[in-house]
């Protein structure tokens, strides 16, 4: 039989979040510290944003060790410096969360200029793709780890105007699932997340700002019967799958949208 995977209680975790600056992610890094985590490393692109994130998290827990390292998670020569730094920093690398996304407001295809679509796809999919891979020999080397990569449902539900976005987003998923199975062995979990819409995020501002986006994304708000997500609703899940609690579960995609869909 394999050894026993290893699995950190929350209190000698390092966590690293990509995208650790605001909304989901932000809610998360102060989710973790609230469950006792005090080794978090947060990656974002913004200076200033970085560092306010940083104090909203000290301010949670004043005795956590934060640090915030600048970073373009679409560029591997910058992801494979900032893993590196996040290493030296933590000591280990036990949680990954990809919570990273750029700005996307849904439209039709036909609509769509062809330049778009590759930007579309490489700028949601390459950066939780280039992260996983970095930090997973680590992971294995130490034998165990939980990275969690944030997706969204456009990659289960074919949603009109989400046709790039959903094919990046089912991309991350499946290549979550495979990193499971290729993981599994030296007790590194792989699972995603996948959010419909999340109140109080700049995504939603952007989508619900006008035009055939905000139609669409007023329709799925009046399906969210159990009310439209908010960040700490996500955080609570990822912190869950970060956790020992979770120390049996691999290579699941799991929607948290307030039942606009049940897929």
């Amino acid at each position: 039989m394999n050894p026993s995977p290893l699995v950190r209680a929350y209190d000698d975790s390092g966590v690293l979040l990509a995208g650790g600056t605001s909304g989901v992610g932000l809610a998360t890094a102060c989710g973790f510290v609230d469950a006792g985590v005090r080794r978090l490393v947060l990656l974002g692109r913004n200076e200033a944003r970085g560092g306010d994130a940083r104090q909203v998290v000290l301010d949670r827990c004043p005795d956590a060790e934060v640090t915030f390292i600048a970073t373009d998670a679409s560029d591997v020569d910058w992801v494979e410096r900032s893993v590196a730094a996040a290493h030296r920093a933590l000591g280990t690398v036990d949680v990954l969360v990809n919570s990273t996304t750029t700005a996307y407001r849904p439209e039709l295809l036909h609509r769509t200029p062809p330049s778009d679509i590759a930007g579309i796809l490489m700028g949601q999919a390459l950066p939780p793709m280039l992260l996983t891979r970095t930090v997973l020999p680590l992971m294995q080397e130490q034998g165990g780890g939980s990275i969690v990569n944030i997706a969204s449902d456009a990659a289960k539900v074919p949603t009109p105007g989400e046709s790039s976005l959903g094919a990046a987003m089912a991309a991350i998923v499946m290549f979550s699932r495979v990193a499971a199975i290729e993981g599994k062995r030296n007790g590194v979990r792989v699972n995603a997340v996948t959010p419909s819409l999340i109140d109080g995020t700049p995504t939603a501002a952007n989508v619900l700002s006008d035009g055939f986006s905000k139609s669409l994304f007023e329709k799925a708000a009046a399906q969210a019967h159990l009310g439209v997500a908010v960040p700490e609703d996500l955080a609570s899940l990822i912190v869950f799958l970060g956790g020992p609690d979770s120390a049996r579960l691999t290579g699941q995609t799991i929607s948290v949208n307030g039942g606009i869909s049940a897929m």
